[in-house]
Parts: C-alpha cells; structure tokens; sequence
C-alpha cells in the first residue's frame, strides 16, 4: 500500500522535559513523515482521538509513536488496518538518561530513525487462511480423571469432543482407587470416577471410543485430521486442538534398591498393589491372608532419586497417610509407621496428616531406612532423625514401598537412538550442535512430523512446553498436556489441570480460526513466507524449529505448516540463504534500523553499541530499570527481536561494518531451567554466535566486540553494571576502524 506516516510524540511523563520534542519533529519531518504531532497526554482518549482523526481526515496509515514502552498501552495505540510501531521515549530514554545531554537527545533521535526505517519496510499482515476448513472440534486422548473432564469442560463451553481411552471402560488409573481424600478433609469418601464416566456417557456433545487407539495425527491447529483404531475398524475426525491426558504408571518396583526389600518376601509390596488389593477389602498379610497389626509405609521408594525418579511424585505422602488410617480403622490397636524423608501434605491434606497423628500413627523421619528380611519376618531399620537414634521395626505384618509417578509418554524406544538405514545407532547427529530432543515411541499420538510421533519428553519426561510461562502449551501448537502427564499432581489439582488445558484447546480453535498465533505471541496475523525458488534444501529451518512447525518433502524443500507457527522467527535466523521474512519482520527490516543509527565519528568519543534484546525477557528487564530510575549506558541503541533464535548473523556484520563499536545479545536463560519463551532460541544465538569469528576475522575486528549474556526479566538491579562494564571493553579495544566509512 501507499504510506502516509504520521509521527506523534507524547510530552507527559517526563519525556518533554527530558528531550526537544520539536527537533525531533524536524528529524521526523526530514525522514518523509508529513504529519507530525505531539500531545501532553497521547494516551489519553485525546491523545487518542488526535491520531484517529489524521486517520479519517489526513489518510494516515502508516503511525509512529512516540511515548511509552510497547509493553504497555497497546490497547489504546491499536489502530486497524494501519501499521504502527512504538519508540521506546519514556522508560528507556527519559528515565534512563540525564534530562537535556546531549547523549540523550542523540538517544532519542537515532530510536526515531530506526522506527522510521522499520515501518519503510512494513507491510500489514495477513492471516492465514488454510485450504481446508477449520474446525473447532476437540481430540482429548485419555478417559481418565483429567481426560474425562477436559472433556466435560470442552462440552460444556459448547464445543464438540472426540475422547479416546485405550481400555475398554472409563477411568484411567484412577478406576483402581476405592476411595479418595477430598479436600477439605473430613473423611474419607468414594472416588470420583463412575460419576464423570457416567457425565461422559450422556453428553451428547462428546463422540467416546473405548478400547481404542489414535494410529495417526496429521496436520496442525485447526486442521488435524486425526485417525482412530477400535475393534479393527477405523474412523477419521477432523479437530482443531488437542488435550493429551493418557495419565501416568507406578514406578516399577523391581528396578528399586534391593535393600528395600521388594521381591524378598511377598509381605514386601507397594503403595499401588495395597490400594489394588486393599482398597475396600479387608487388608491382610499377603503370605497367609492373616490380619495385620504391625505396619510399615516408607516414603519415597524410588523418588526424589537421581538413580531412579529425580522429582517428588507429589500424591505418595498423602496415600501413604490414608492407608495408615485405613489399617488404623480396621485394627485401631495395630502398630502403624510412616517412615518419611519430608512429609508433603500441603494445604487441607494437613487435615489427614493430623488425623493420623491423632489415631496413633507414629511418623519416623528417616533419610535412608533399609529393610531386613529374615525367613518369613521382615523388619525395618531406620536412623530417626528427630530422636538421634537408630530403631528397628520388627516383626512386621506388611511393608509398603511409595512409589512414585511415571508419566505415560515416557514409555517406548528413544527414536534419536534409533539407526536410520546405512547409520550406527546413538550417531546421529544434525548440523546444529544442540542436543536432539527425545521422543519416544509411546503410541499416543502418532503424529506425522519430521521431527518425530509423539510430543518431545523434556525434563523427567514430562512433556510440557516451559515450565514456567506456559502450563499446558507442549512443543507442538495445538496440543495440551494435561493432569498426572504433565507432572505429578493430585485429584484436585488434576481436576484445575484438565479444565485449564481445555481453555486453552479453545483459544487455540478461536485464534486459529482467525488466523493468528496462539501462543505466546497470541493474536500476531503474521507467519514466515518463503521465496522457494533461492531455497538450498539445507534443512536448517526444519531442524531448528522447536516446534515442529515445518516438515520436509521428498526431495528436502521445507513444507511450511503455519497453523502450527508460533511466530518467533527461529527459521527466520536460521536460514543463510535470507529467504523467510514476515510481514512486519526481516532480516532486512532488522539490518535497516541498525543501519538507521548515526555513529559519531572517532574523535567525538561516543561509541555506539547495538543491543538486540529478546523481546519477552531482556526488553522487559530494560523498561524495569527505567522504571526504577537506573541510568543506563547513554552508548546503547537496543534493538527488539521476536526471540534471540531469531538473529541472523548478518545483523552483527551489518552493525560492524557500519561502524558500530559493538554487538551485545540479551537472551533468556537456556539449559534444563530454561527461561526462552521458544524453548531454544536463547540457546541457538549462543550456538551461532560462536561461530561468528569467521565473520569478524574478515573485518578484520575483535572477537570481543561481540558478546551474548542471559538476561532474566529479574535482572534489571544488574543491567546497567553489564552494560557499562561492555562500554569500558570497548574503550579498552578502541574504536571501530570501519568507523566513518
């Protein structure tokens, strides 16, 4: 489209008194913008208005604004049908540099270049509209507790369900439990299980398939085709998002130490196999069927193990109690045990805990108990750490092992360890030097990916997206994880869980629907283009791609699947060809702000440093410390990226040979706690940026020019120190000698 740019200042804030708005005005003026206007309050519904009425009457459409961060008041700056861009004037200019320096006015005016030389290049997105229809159906594959209702929750808001359990009835593991500590606490009560199952069976907006499998999942938000297995016959369904809850395994008790005792007396069983055999019927001595007076539980068997299951499974404490008051309630003079490393019963589980303190319970704390058994006695010896003393439990009817939770997915052959034709087994390796994810062949979703057939098992296995930022989100768009799946949780967490990941499966329908990205870029109508005819089939977009959002053809072309695009250009980085591009973000639109800057020549002693910061930690760590009023370096000109992973390193070269004295990456933290937003990105600019000495070898430049440090959003106190401290290397190296070229 034709642009007529319009440029508006806001002078409240500080920021009229900080810079000279009306040079500014010239500079936006001598840069083809032929509207120009400030305003006291530009956010204020007269702020607002002002620019609404250069719309209607002056034929903008394409606004640059000047005023606070684009983090916030982005309701109030969204015009439709124009492009806009926001320059950062109040918490990274005015509250960050001295009031009237020269530094600052120099700050600002090469901030409005970039922004100008960005919105040169901008286009309006358009969304994505897939050849086939979408649809808003949901796939939840699991009727157990968190499945069922994830269903019940879809079915509820008004959509459609397609709900797959692979054994005959409802219920999932839960089916097992007889009977359940509900919160608040007063007394035990039957499961929830048969009342869902029922719910279930005569909604009539939930299609059931019992006794069946999904043998293939093609596709991506709102245009899975999904293909389901039962008795031999199949059946397809068209769906838009995905709950996966197919709900967890015991731990398997003969992987366990020998010296807790398990397979050397029968009287020697685990948590699962009492509830199995115990639930509602008289709880015996497995050896003889003889009632039991003499009871030992012991925490944690297997768990919280860095040899067997690293994590707590949350839930073992509190069953632990509720078969130490069910023993109690059979036999009230029998002698029961809880031998525990920490107990865990938070919140209104406390209740129960107290309860067995009360019926006689005795609790012994103990790091490392270790069971002895002799013939037919069987006994306990444990260190008690509140007495200071070693205890036997002797003559014991029944030891009972806390096993803990092992997710569904996590079972199944590691396919990255898997040969390909002509290749060794444990030898693959792609051209990134990143670590493969892991996926397993679990038979769960079967999905048609080059990247693999199931969701990736990240830390323990659990499949969920970031374990901080997005509860649910797996690494494929459009699939949820959700109840003991995605981490070890009990029945009322598992009942938020799978309400919770249901919400999400309906966001993800509706913006699909719309054609925007679901998360965490939610509602960006943009997604990568790309020029095919420059393509080199060299892969690195499709391996790169944390979510699995391209695919390859036969002959290596990158098979783009948009719905599937969460928009952070990792691909965009990735590509040394320079082929994919959005709308509103390239390579060459990045290029164009750096070259936008104006660098002073060498004897005015004023270096400039390009920060490309990730836009969802390190930016955010920026405009806290402009909040906070700490100075920062007056040399930097910060740059937002979607993510790091989005960095093409032609960026650093453009900067360098512009003359530009340096280059600091601000990216999330990566690793097994990793803070990126798109799982990698921080992790793959680190990976490329080692490689870019080859590039400053040809400039004949420093290594040290270049630096890249993991920022947190709680980093800010720090931020300036870092900044200033790169200032001072660079002053030690010296100037750019591209300077003024």
């Amino acid at each position: 489209m034709d642009k007529k740019i319009g440029v508006y200042f806001c002078t409240g804030c500080g920021i009229g008194d900080a810079l000279n708005i009306e040079q500014l005005g010239k500079l936006a003026s001598e840069e083809s913008a032929p509207v120009c206007r400030n305003h006291s309050t530009l956010c204020s519904p007269e702020g607002a208005e002002l620019i609404r009425k250069d719309i209607s009457d002056e034929g903008v459409n394409t606004i640059v604004i000047g005023a606070c961060s684009p983090r916030v008041m982005y309701d109030v700056f969204n015009f439709e049908n124009c492009i806009v861009d926001r320059v950062n004037l109040r918490e990274q200019v005015a509250w960050t540099q001295p009031a009237g320096a020269e530094d600052t006015q120099m700050m600002a005016e090469d901030y409005l270049r970039m922004a100008m030389a960005k919105v040169t290049a901008m286009e309006l997105p358009v969304p994505y509209k897939p050849e086939q229809e979408i649809s808003k159906d949901i796939l939840v594959v699991g009727g157990g507790l968190a499945g069922m209702t994830s269903a019940l929750e879809a079915a509820k808001a008004g959509y459609s369900v397609v709900l797959v359990e692979k054994e005959k009835e409802l219920g999932g593991f839960q089916k097992k439990v007889k009977q359940i500590a509900v919160r608040p606490y007063k007394e035990l009560q039957n499961g929830l299980v048969e009342g869902l199952a029922a719910e279930v069976a005569k909604n009539g907006k939930i299609k059931l398939y019992t006794g069946a499998t999904v043998e293939k999942t093609s596709g991506g938000p709102g245009v899975f085709k999904v293909t389901i297995k039962q008795n031999g016959t199949q059946a397809e369904h068209d769906v838009g998002a995905i709950v996966l809850a197919p709900g967890w395994q015991p731990y398997d008790p003969a992987k366990l130490d020998a010296k807790l005792g398990y397979g050397a007396s029968p009287n020697v069983i685990t948590n699962t196999i009492f509830e199995e055999k115990f639930g509602t019927a008289p709880i015996a001595r497995p050896s003889d069927g003889k009632n039991v007076s003499s009871v030992a539980f012991l925490q944690c068997a297997g768990s919280r193990d860095p040899n067997h299951l690293p994590y707590c499974s949350t839930v073992c404490c509190t069953t632990s109690v509720k078969h130490a008051l069910q023993v109690k309630a059979q036999n009230g003079n029998a002698n029961v045990y809880v031998v525990f490393k920490e107990m865990r019963t938070p919140g209104q589980s406390e209740d129960l805990y107290r309860k067995a303190q009360e019926s006689g319970v005795i609790f012994i704390r103990c790091q490392d108990p270790e069971v002895k058994v002799e013939g037919e006695k069987v006994s306990v010896a444990a260190d008690d750490e509140m007495l200071g003393e070693k205890v036997m439990l002797e003559n014991l009817d029944l030891v009972v092992l806390a096993t803990g939770m092992v997710p569904a997915s996590s079972f199944g052959q590691d396919i990255n360890k898997e040969p390909k034709p002509g290749q060794q087994a444990d030898k693959k390796e792609d051209e990134l030097a990143i670590p493969l994810d892991v996926i397993r062949r679990s038979n769960l979703l079967n999905l048609e990916y080059r990247q693999g057939p199931e969701v990736p098992a990240l830390r323990h296995d659990f499949p969920d997206s970031h374990f901080i930022c997005f509860p649910y989100e797996t690494r494929r768009t459009g699939i949820y994880a959700a109840g003991c799946v995605r981490r070890p949780m009990n029945i009322g967490t598992a009942l938020e869980d799978a309400a919770g990941a249901a919400m999400k499966a309906i966001q993800c329908v509706e913006l699909t629907s719309r054609g925007a990205a679901v998360h965490p870029r939610a509602g960006d109508q943009t997604y990568p283009e790309f020029a095919m005819q420059r393509c080199t089939q060299c892969k690195r977009c499709t391996v790169e791609c944390p979510f699995g959002a391209i695919n390859e053809d036969e002959k290596g072309n990158p098979m783009p699947q948009p719905t599937r695009c969460r928009r952070c250009g990792v691909c965009m980085g990735a590509c040394p060809e320079r082929i994919i591009s959005f709308k509103n973000y390239s390579v060459a639109m990045i290029g164009n702000m750096i070259k936008a800057i104006e660098v002073p020549e060498e004897d005015a002693e004023k270096p400039r440093i390009v920060v490309l910061a990730c836009e969802n930690d390190a930016y955010p760590a920026l405009d806290m410390a402009g909040l906070r009023r700490l100075t920062n370096n007056p040399w930097i000109r910060v740059v937002p990226l979607r993510c790091l992973g989005s960095m093409n390193l032609v960026w650093i070269a453009d900067a360098l040979s512009k003359g530009i004295d340096g280059v600091l990456l601000l990216g999330c933290k990566h690793g097994d706690d990793y803070q990126c937003h798109f799982i990698r990105g921080s992790e793959l600019s680190s990976i490329r940026l080692s490689k870019v000495s080859e590039t400053l070898n040809r400039l004949a430049l420093e290594s040290d020019r270049v630096r890249f440090e993991n920022v947190s959003i709680v980093d800010y106190e720090t931020l300036p120190a870092l900044l200033d401290e790169f200032a001072n290397k660079l002053i030690e190296i010296g100037a750019n000698p591209f300077k003024g070229w």
